[in-house]
C-alpha cells in the first residue's frame, strides 16, 4: 500500500504544477480603515458592467473595479527573470504589469518590467488598452517568456503599462493581472497565458483550479494541468459553461431559508477568483440584506448586528440541481469589534451574478476548458 500511495504522489506530480497564493488585505478595508471608504465610493461607484469592445489601433478591455482582492502569487517574466505578485483571474483574459516606461503614481510604488534587460524580449507597437470602473491601464503589447511555477510559455503576449491612473491601482499590493479567461476576452491577436501552455504542451490536462483558503494554515493554491484531490471533500460536481468568455454557468436558483430570495426564473452567474464579494442586480442583492436585517450607514454601505452571525440563514446557491450554501460567517466579515458588513454588492448595470472569493472559499473549483466545464466540491478547512 505505501508503494501504491508513492506512486501515486509522482503520477500526481507529473501532471500537476501548484502555484501558492497569498491572501492579502483588500483595498475596500484599507479604504475603511483610513476613513476614505465613504469618499471613494461617491466619486467611483461599483460597477461590473462588463462589454468587449475594440476600437481602431486600440483594444479596449473593460473591466470592473478592482476594489476587492485578497490573493497573489508570484510570476516571472524575462531573461533572467524578473518577478513580479500579480492576481490569477479567471474574470479576465490578459497578462500586464507595470513598465519602466510609466511614470503614474501607480507604477512607482510597483515592480516595473525593464524591456532592456531581457535578452529575450519582442517589443511590438501595438498599444492596448484596459479600461477599469475607477481606472484605467495604457500601454504597448510586448512579447517575453513567462514563468509560472515550473512551466515557462515561450514569447508570450504580455500588456506593458505606460499609464496607470485612478486609485484604486496606486494601493493594491499586486503588481499587475494574470488573466485565465477565455480567449475570447482577451486583447485582439493575443493568445492568453493559460492556453499557451495547453498549446506547447507544458501541462497534460487542458484545465485548472483553485484551492483559496481562509485558514493561514491550509496555504491557497491554483494548480495547472490537473486536480489534487486532498484539497476537497467528496466527489467534484460538474456543470457546463453557459456562455464562453467568463467562466459563467446557470444558477437554477438563490434560497434562504428554504425561500427563493432571488433567481427564481433562473440566472447566470460568473465564476470569478478576481473579486472578494457576492454580486448582484439591485434588486436581488436589497431582498438579501432585508433578510438579514441589514442596516444602511452612512458610507452607503451595509451593517449587521455581529452578535446575529450564528442565528442568520445561509444563502444557498442551487446549480445544476445541487445546493451551495454559503453561511453568515462567510458572507459576514467582521472587520471590528461590534461592527460587521455583508460581503455583498449590487450592480444596476448587469443581471448576472458575481460569485467571487466568498464562494470560492467554500468550494474548490476546477475550470475545465477541455470539456467546458467548471467542476465544485467542499473545499478542506
Amino acid at each position: 500500500m505505501r508503494w501504491i500511495g508513492f506512486l501515486s504522489l509522482v503520477a500526481l506530480s507529473e501532471c500537476l504544477v501548484t502555484i501558492p497564493l497569498t491572501k492579502i488585505k483588500s483595498m475596500r478595508e484599507s479604504l475603511r480603515e483610513k476613513e476614505l471608504l465613504r469618499d471613494y465610493l461617491q466619486r467611483h461607484p461599483y460597477s461590473h458592467a462588463y462589454k468587449f469592445l475594440s476600437g481602431e489601433g486600440v483594444t479596449v478591455q473593460p473591466m470592473r473595479n478592482y476594489l476587492d482582492l485578497y490573493y497573489v502569487g508570484t510570476i516571472s517574466i524575462g531573461t533572467p527573470p524578473q518577478e513580479f505578485k500579480v492576481i490569477f483571474d479567471t474574470g479576465s483574459a490578459d497578462l500586464w504589469v507595470p513598465s519602466i516606461y510609466c511614470s503614474s503614481p501607480a507604477c512607482v510604488t510597483h515592480k516595473a518590467f525593464n524591456p532592456p534587460g531581457s535578452s529575450t524580449f519582442q517589443s511590438t507597437d501595438q498599444p492596448f488598452e484596459l479600461q477599469y470602473a475607477s481606472a484605467r491601464v495604457t500601454g504597448l503589447l510586448g512579447y517575453d517568456d513567462v514563468r509560472i511555477g515550473d512551466l515557462v510559455c515561450k514569447s508570450q503576449a504580455f500588456g506593458l503599462s505606460k499609464t496607470e491612473s485612478g486609485l484604486s491601482l496606486e494601493f493594491v499590493v499586486f503588481d499587475g493581472i494574470l488573466g485565465l479567461a477565455y480567449p475570447a476576452l482577451a486583447l485582439r491577436n493575443t493568445t492568453p497565458v493559460f492556453d499557451s501552455m495547453w498549446n506547447q504542451g507544458l501541462i497534460s490536462e487542458n484545465l485548472f483550479a483553485f484551492y483559496l483558503s481562509s485558514n493561514e494554515k491550509n496555504g491557497s493554491v491554483v494548480m495547472f494541468g490537473g486536480v489534487d484531490p486532498s484539497y476537497y471533500r467528496g466527489e467534484l460536481q460538474w456543470v457546463p459553461v453557459s456562455e464562453q468568455g467568463y467562466w459563467q454557468v446557470t444558477l437554477d436558483s438563490i434560497s434562504m431559508d428554504g425561500k427563493v430570495v432571488a433567481c427564481a426564473d433562473s440566472c447566470q452567474a460568473i465564476m470569478d477568483s478576481g473579486t472578494t464579494l457576492v454580486i448582484g442586480p439591485t434588486n436581488s442583492i436589497l431582498n438579501i440584506l432585508r433578510n438579514i436585517s441589514a442596516q444602511n450607514t452612512s458610507t452607503g454601505e451595509y451593517v449587521v448586528s455581529c452578535e446575529a452571525i450564528h442565528s442568520l440563514p445561509d444563502i444557498v446557491f442551487t446549480i445544476n440541481g445541487i445546493a451551495y450554501p454559503v453561511p453568515a460567517s462567510a458572507y459576514i466579515q467582521r472587520v471590528r469589534k461590534g461592527t460587521c458588513y455583508p460581503n455583498l454588492d449590487s450592480s444596476d448595470r448587469t443581471s448576472r451574478w458575481v460569485l467571487g472569493d466568498i464562494f470560492l472559499r467554500l468550494y474548490f473549483t476546477v475550470f475545465d476548458r477541455a470539456n467546458n466545464r467548471i467542476g465544485l466540491a467542499p473545499a478542506i478547512a
